[in-house]
């Protein structure tokens, strides 16, 4: 006859009181809040699931070591800045462009008090801080600008110039997604206009938006750059110039999306050609809007460069006050436009001190840090990518760290999880089966701390990843 189970009283853990007086013995500095009590609450619960699957107790000490941490966590700074490399200058995922110095200061700056909407001279109100647009008029040849949090809301201003219900005419081709699911089609019908598709997805020639024009369904043409995809073959794009004078003879206004855009000229630096803002006003566009965290390299922001008129009556919009960045991103915005004006662009964005990097430097420091690795590291010949939407299928040499430790018997995913966990984490990426970190998107001042952090990865063996700091 077989034993009939038992059923054992089931552990429960100790009370928020019975904790809070070990807080109150261990550290007397702590505050006897009541964020500490809603922490220990929270602890408590955990733990009361984890003994609820069976898993065994934790002495009460770890328990309240466990709140005191994690109410310390929230004060503490955000998790450190990573080290990107995967050799993808532009990375969505880590937070695309890196700021340049100037933009870092001028944000810490910015986040105290500043002149933001007062005129030095009277002392009274006065005009939005304009530096940053007075740089885009400058670099743009442009009438005026204006800066919103993003490209796709500067998008979304200047297509509802069309008018509630009123026609956008845009190519087939053109009828793209910018990025996280947002489509061209969405954004024109969420700014209360209504689309009008012209052309085929291949081919589209300026004469496919005369109908349209002519007949009055379409008030509005919205040419969209495209600045992360790219199509050959049988393709027919039409001529800028073309498409603006056809449309300004029939009243009908034009606005060109860059997306990524570009201050600099692109094929300076190996790279495609990527069309300019001033190019585009040139051509004809009445307004043109790209992005300030791509190819700009500086902070998240839109930019609208063009006439004067429409610049004004996008200002006036409820809506541009919806979507106006703040203070800290405008000084940043600023200071980063002003490198380009200095001439020195170049030198000191990031992004483009990436793009930039002689393949050579960057052989030399690779050879050096996998020197200071040692056992398992080589140099090998790889290509970076621009990234963030920009200049698709567009790579330039690189070289990198292949790291191999299959010998201490960690696989490449293994170690790049432990790197990635680190502090600062580092991000890199599997090529022919080992880790590769390329040395294009690393900072030169950051080639010690990644030699010694794969150095530890290693040591610690296959079961145990860096521990970050919290």
């Amino acid at each position: 006859m077989s034993a009939v189970p038992v059923d054992r009283p089931r552990a429960r853990p100790p009370s928020v009181e019975r904790i809070l007086a070990i807080i109150r013995v261990g550290r007397p500095t702590a505050s006897e809040t009541e964020a500490l009590t809603l922490v220990a609450r929270s602890v408590i619960a955990e733990e009361r699931s984890r003994l609820g699957m069976g898993e065994p107790a934790r002495p009460d000490h770890q328990l309240a070591d466990a709140i005191v941490e994690r109410l310390g966590a929230f004060s503490a700074p955000p998790s450190p800045a990573a080290i990107n490399a995967t050799g993808v200058i532009i990375h969505t995922n880590l937070g695309r462009a890196p700021w340049p110095d100037e933009a870092i200061e001028a944000a810490k700056e910015a986040a105290g008090s500043l002149l933001l909407e007062i005129d030095r001279s009277t002392g009274r109100r006065g005009a939005r801080f304009r530096l940053a647009e007075e740089h885009l008029i400058a670099l743009t040849g442009a009438e005026d600008a204006l800066v919103t949090n993003n490209n796709a809301a500067a998008l979304a201003l200047a297509v509802g110039l069309a008018g509630r219900g009123r026609g956008v005419a845009v190519s087939r081709g053109e009828l793209v997604e910018i990025g996280g699911g947002v489509r061209i089609p969405e954004i024109v019908r969420r700014a209360g206009a209504r689309l009008v598709e012209v052309g085929t997805t291949n081919r589209t020639r300026a004469a496919d938006f005369e109908v349209p024009l002519a007949d009055g369904s379409a008030r509005l043409v919205l040419r969209v750059h495209p600045s992360n995809f790219r199509q050959s073959g049988f393709i027919e794009a039409p001529d800028a110039r073309a498409v603006a004078d056809l449309a300004h003879r029939h009243d009908a206004l034009v606005v060109d999306d860059l997306g990524s855009g570009a201050l600099l000229p692109t094929e300076g630096f190996g790279l495609a050609h990527e069309p300019t803002p001033e190019e585009r006003l040139a051509d004809g566009a009445d307004l043109v809007t790209f992005s300030g965290d791509k190819l700009v390299g500086g902070p998240q922001a839109g930019f609208i460069v063009g006439r004067a008129d429409l610049v004004a009556r996008l200002r006036r919009d409820p809506l541009a006050r919806a979507m106006r960045p703040d203070k800290v991103t405008l000084a940043a915005v600023a200071a980063t436009l002003g490198l380009y004006r200095a001439g020195v662009a170049a030198e000191r964005i990031p992004v483009w001190r990436m793009i930039a990097a002689d393949v050579a430097a960057i052989r030399r420091r690779a050879t050096a840090v996998a020197e200071a690795i040692g056992a398992g590291a080589s140099v090998v010949d790889v290509r970076s990518t621009v990234g963030g939407g920009s200049l698709p299928g567009e790579t330039l040499p690189s070289a990198a760290v292949a790291v191999d430790a299959s010998e201490s018997g960690i696989a490449s995913e293994r170690l790049l999880a432990g790197l990635r966990a680190g502090s600062p984490p580092i991000v890199g990426r599997i090529e022919g089966g080992r880790a590769v970190l390329d040395l294009r998107t690393v900072d030169s001042g950051a080639d010690e701390t990644l030699a010694v952090a794969v150095r530890a990865a290693i040591a610690k063996g296959p079961g145990v990843r860096r521990t970050a700091r919290r």
